[in-house]
């Protein structure tokens, strides 16, 4: 992997380290600040709306500042935010802080899976959005430990922490990353040009869709999990282990990706085969009794989650024009901030009015519709994509963006 896909991974795999803050969030409102359940959820439910438009300013920024300034600026500002928690004398100022955390808190995104998208071909894009999906597991997996030593001292403390992290992130990311121009175009007249449009793209509506169910599965497994094990009669703090297990599977199937066999899968099957692998664990919760029965689904549904992330940014980074590859991935994005919002909801009324087994079970439903939907909608919307998209390409199986070794 080039040189920058490889920083990228490492500032990210930092940063992740310190972002276990976040879940905290609504304990340290109710217990600092003596606010209700309600209250507390509503300030978090803010924080999930404010990155809606935090994605969409990433990849507006990365355009007009530049990659590596819009990624500084977003870690910057997450960093001052979550100072700002900690150093809170009011509920007032915590709320205006978790809103200004939330709007920049995506605004890395963009710029970052554009910088990888441009750092190697299409051959190679699958590989490298899978190694930055395992570095994220690798310093989520750290982030829990030191969430567990750091949090029995003081809770604000979590928040220094994880504003450390995004400091040094930043500072990693200025010091190594080559210094970028402005890359919005100019028109005519010297006013900038913005001839890219990404919500006029039925392809990439096609994924959107189908990457917020997606999203929403990935946070539900997230909210659901300790309230599951406790249903179950089994110890909810167990879910760090479960969480464990799911990042050491990510990590030991990065060299799998380099399978011929595997790299050679059309996209819509490659996906359908991650989504069936997903709704097979997540079934597998659904009927597992005891502890060890959790972790075996763990590692199923985690080598879903390989196949589908490092596969979707590779898609929506192929269907975008030149130029436009931070717009794409910023729109797309914006499917993890209505996940965000939404899983609080769907998880906990499922669980209150279903129950634990038919929670999972229709939550694996929805990865089996999944599954149908990239075979029956969206490879036909991928294939009739402009001739030049490499996307087209590998939806129908031909071209060198199917491989992932160049030449081979």
């Amino acid at each position: 992997m080039p040189r920058t896909v490889w920083l990228l991974v490492v500032a990210r795999a930092i940063n992740r380290l310190g972002a276990f803050s976040l879940p905290f969030l609504t304990v340290l409102i109710s217990t600092e600040y003596g606010a209700s359940a309600t209250t507390a959820g509503v300030l978090s439910a803010a924080f999930g709306l404010a990155t809606i438009p935090s994605r969409l300013a990433g990849g507006r920024l990365a355009n007009r500042l530049g990659r590596r300034r819009t990624i500084v600026l977003g870690l910057a500002g997450c960093g001052l935010a979550q100072l700002g928690i900690a150093t809170a004398g009011s509920l007032a100022a915590v709320a205006a802080c978790a809103i200004a955390l939330g709007l920049t808190f995506e605004l890395y995104e963009p710029p970052s899976q554009a910088l990888i998208a441009d750092a190697v071909g299409p051959a190679e894009r699958v590989r490298a959005y899978s190694l930055l999906n395992a570095a994220l597991a690798v310093g989520g997996t750290g982030a829990g430990l030191i969430a567990a030593s750091v949090g029995r001292w003081d809770l604000r403390w979590l928040f220094v922490v994880d504003a450390l992290t995004c400091l040094a992130c930043a500072l990693i990311v200025h010091l190594a990353l080559p210094a970028d121009r402005p890359r919005q175009p100019v028109g005519p007249r010297g006013v900038p040009d913005d001839p890219v449009h990404p919500w006029r793209d039925r392809a990439l509506w096609a994924m959107f869709v189908s990457g917020t169910a997606f999203a929403l599965v990935a946070m539900q497994i997230v909210m659901a999990l300790p309230l599951s094990l406790d249903r179950r009669g089994l110890e909810p703090a167990d879910a760090g282990l479960l969480f464990t297990t799911s990042a050491l599977t990510i990590v030991a199937a990065q060299p799998a990706l380099r399978l011929r066999r595997l790299a050679a899968l059309r996209t819509a099957h490659a996906l359908a085969l991650g989504y069936l692998l997903l709704a097979a664990g997540l079934a597998g919760y659904a009927m597992a009794p005891t502890l060890p029965a959790f972790v075996l689904a763990t590692a199923v549904w985690s080598l879903g989650d390989v196949l589908v992330l490092g596969r979707v940014l590779g898609v929506v980074a192929d269907l975008a024009p030149p130029g436009g590859t931070d717009r794409y991935l910023a729109a797309y994005g914006t499917s993890w901030g209505l996940a965000t919002v939404a899983a609080p909801v769907t998880a906990t009324q499922l669980l209150e009015h279903a129950g634990v087994g038919w929670m999972w079970a229709v939550t694996a439903g929805l990865c089996a519709v999944l599954a149908a939907a990239q075979l029956l909608v969206v490879e036909p919307l991928i294939t009739r994509a402009p001739a030049s998209c490499p996307a087209r390409a590998a939806a129908s199986g031909t071209g060198k963006a199917v491989s992932s070794e160049p030449g081979r």
